[in-house]
């Protein structure tokens, strides 16, 4: 289960919609070996499209090393789709590589009649991918 405050989720959700119609990506970071999301990290998505989105190399390389400085890890790795469901597609899960982190999606297409959009988190390990409940809390315990 993905547990994450409802400011984290919030700021997900408002980037999804800044980025719009292009997607949306980032990462919250946490303590290392924590499992808890902790600093919003919105990225720029070099592709900037619509249905596709990538991680500019450098700035990827910067995050990491930031990362590493602080002992942090990717607790969530996100971002949006603005025309289908928030459900990993092919391509998302053969870039997904951090077994370890929550793959939250973010669609930005009312694709179920629940409203604007729809926040899903995702394992995706070895290809295999599984979903998850999410938890929001005021904040964390």
């Amino acid at each position: 289960m993905l547990t994450l405050t409802k400011a984290l989720h919030d700021q997900i959700v408002e980037h999804a919609r800044q980025d719009h119609p292009d997607e949306a990506c980032g990462v919250v970071a946490g303590p290392a070996g924590s499992g808890r999301p902790e600093r919003f990290i919105p990225m720029l998505n070099a592709a900037r499209s619509p249905t596709f989105y990538e991680f500019d190399s450098s700035d990827l390389l910067k995050l990491y090393r930031e990362m590493d400085d602080r002992d942090e890890e990717p607790v969530i790795i996100y971002h949006s789709h603005t025309a289908t469901e928030a459900y990993p597609s092919r391509t998302d899960i053969s870039y997904a590589n951090e077994p370890g982190a929550h793959y939250v999606l973010v669609s930005t297409a009312d694709t179920d009649d629940a409203g604007p959009f729809q926040f899903r988190s995702f394992r995706i390990v070895d290809g295999t991918v599984t979903e998850e409940a999410v938890e929001i809390v005021a904040e964390y315990s």
